[in-house]
Formats: structure tokens, C-alpha cells, sequence
């Protein structure tokens, strides 16, 4: 039986047509700000402080100000917002690289989500082949399906060091407005959404994990509906661990029709990055943020329920000194109350 799903009707559910010669979602870095960027890029320097370093570290005032109502917009409104005015041309790679540091550890906690432990990486043709199962999109020259960024990440931030030779331009679309138009248009499709999939982690499992995990495209709690869209070709190669992991027929044409729809130049909004420029989108997935919150807390020991423990690697990839329990069969439970007991 199909769910009843509501036409979504929040600011994150926009159309790229309607928005896209706005000025509402650039936010432009006034003297104040600048000013504040600098005296603590001074301070990180004059500390001999290095990335990682706290926020306490880069102090910004009045900026910080602003910076929590930008996120408030990315993560409660319109879902992305993009900073512009820091004069790239003042600094040099490694000044850019402390000041979005900064201005990161003022909107949340940095997280790897790369085998490498990336908390601040580069993103570069490094002339690896998608074909390969261990490469990601982002490590190639191939135009990138729209995705969501691989767990765990909650916000994504990305900085402009330079602009491209040619193309370069970044494109967002609201998964919301997917969601809605898939309800209209293919509601079948849309439950098929609704069901497991099987990802390819290519070669980025947390420590101890299996090479694959299972999770919806959409999820809905408490009457919200968050998105995890990956590349077509992380269904694909899930495949390569048995032909159970590969994404039924009813499953692929779906995963298809969600790349065509946002493909359609009406729902996309494109960005011309320019040199200096910092996009914040939200992944719509809050996961990392509660989980942070809770350790913060006193929370030692975490619970997964359901098929796989996608989620229970996720913890340990946060807290390496975090007890994370994966049940996902009824044999299991005996060992969760095992477990539990001895915590």
C-alpha cells in the first residue's frame, strides 16, 4: 500500500527559475566583517596556532552574528546560501585555507567523510576513472550527477580558490522540489524512494565496516522528509558485492527520473563561482549534529536499528571511543541486552 505523501510547502522547496536573479541568497561580507577576518587571521598567526584549531581560536565578533543567521536560513530555510566578498586576491592558498577553517568552526563541527580523514580537503581532476570502485566523482573530470555529499555530513561548505578555465559552474537543486513534482507526476516512483538501497561506500567505510551500506533516497520524520542522493554509479557498483545489492528495475528507473527531473533547467539555480566565494548548502541529513550533541552530553553507547549499520560506523567515525550496536535481525537482540549490560 502506497504512503499518502503531502506536497511539501517550506522555503527549502523552491524552483531555481523562480529564485535565480535574486540577491536574497547571496550574502555579501560588509567592511566589519572583512576587518574581523583579518585581525584573526592575525591572531592564528601571532598564536602560532594551526588547522585544527577552535573557534575560540578565530574570534569574530560581530561577524559570528551574521554567520548564525545564515545557518539558520540554510538549515530551517532556503537550504543553501552562498558568502561572497572575501578578497581572495589578499591572501594566499594558505590564508584561504585558515579563514574557511574559521568561518567553518563558527557554523558547526568539521567531520571527514573520505578514507583519507579529510576535514578540509581539495576538490581536483586527479585524473582517477569512475570505472575504478574506489574512485569518487569529485576525484575525475566527469560532469558529477546532483548528489547529496557522502554521510556524515550535515552542512557542506565549499571555498573558491579559483575560478575554472571553462564550465566550473555549480548547480543546485532543492530535493524538496523533486520530491514534489515526483509526487505529482510518478507517485509510484516516489515509494520506490521511500524503500532501501544498497551504496557502494568505494573504498571510503569507516574502520571495520562492510564495503556497503543501505539506506532510503527519502526518509520522513516528524513530518519532515530528508534526502540522501548519491551518484548513479554508487547503486551501480554496489553490485560488485552480489546481485542482491544490485537496485531492482522499479528502483533504477526511479534513480533515473530523479536525475531527469532535476536536470530540467526550471528546477536547477546555477552559481558562477567567483574567486573568493564560500557555498553552504544543507545536506538535509541532521544526523552528525544530533549525534555530536548527545556525546557532548555524556552519551557513550548508540543503538541502530534497522537493516544495515551504516549509521553505527557513522558514530565511529565521529568518536573512535564511542560504543555503537548495530541490530538489524531478531537473533540480535539477545546480544544488544549482552551488550548493554556490560556498558
Amino acid at each position: 500500500m502506497e504512503q499518502q505523501h503531502s506536497v511539501i510547502n517550506d522555503p527549502g522547496a523552491w524552483i531555481g527559475a523562480h529564485i535565480q536573479h535574486e540577491a536574497s541568497w547571496i550574502y555579501r561580507l560588509d567592511a566589519v566583517a572583512i576587518t574581523e577576518l583579518d585581525a584573526a587571521l592575525t591572531h592564528i598567526k601571532r598564536s602560532g596556532a594551526s588547522i585544527p584549531f577552535t573557534r575560540a581560536d578565530f574570534p569574530l565578533p560581530q561577524f559570528s552574528v551574521e554567520l548564525a543567521r545564515i545557518l539558520d536560513e540554510v538549515e530551517n530555510g532556503r537550504g543553501f546560501a552562498l558568502l561572497r566578498g572575501i578578497p581572495r586576491e589578499r591572501y594566499t592558498d594558505a590564508e584561504c585555507e585558515v579563514i574557511y577553517w574559521g568561518i567553518g568552526m563558527h557554523l558547526g563541527n568539521p567531520v571527514s567523510q573520505n578514507a583519507r580523514g579529510h576535514r578540509l580537503g581539495h576538490v581536483r581532476d586527479e585524473g582517477k576513472d569512475i570505472a575504478d570502485p574506489n574512485a569518487r566523482a569529485y576525484q575525475t573530470s566527469l560532469r558529477m550527477d546532483f548528489h547529496t555529499d557522502l554521510l556524515p555530513v550535515d552542512l557542506l561548505g565549499l571555498f573558491c580558490l579559483r575560478t575554472a578555465k571553462s564550465g566550473g559552474a555549480s548547480k543546485v537543486v532543492s530535493a524538496l522540489t523533486v520530491h514534489n513534482i515526483l509526487r505529482e507526476e510518478r507517485p509510484d516512483l516516489l515509494e520506490a524512494l521511500y524503500t532501501p538501497f544498497h551504496l557502494d561506500w568505494r573504498g571510503e567505510e569507516p574502520p571495520g565496516e562492510q564495503p556497503w551500506f543501505t539506506i532510503p533516497m527519502f526518509s520522513q520524520r516528524e513530518g519532515k522528509v530528508t534526502t540522501r542522493i548519491c551518484s548513479l554509479s554508487y547503486y551501480d557498483s554496489a553490485a560488485r558485492f552480489g546481485e542482491q545489492h544490485r537496485p531492482t528495475p522499479l528502483q533504477r528507473q526511479a534513480l533515473e527520473t530523479v536525475q531527469q527531473i532535476a536536470n530540467r533547467p526550471e528546477i536547477m539555480l546555477s552559481m558562477n563561482f567567483q574567486e573568493g566565494d564560500m557555498q553552504l548548502i544543507n545536506m538535509l541529513c541532521r544526523f552528525t549534529q544530533a549525534a555530536s550533541e548527545l556525546m557532548r552530553d555524556g552519551v557513550k553507547t548508540f543503538v541502530e536499528v534497522g537493516p544495515g549499520n551504516v549509521l553505527s560506523g557513522l558514530v565511529r567515525r565521529i568518536d573512535k571511543g564511542a560504543k555503537a550496536i548495530s541490530v538489524n535481525s531478531l537473533a540480535q537482540l539477545d546480544k544488544l541486552h549482552e551488550a548493554l549490560a556490560d556498558t
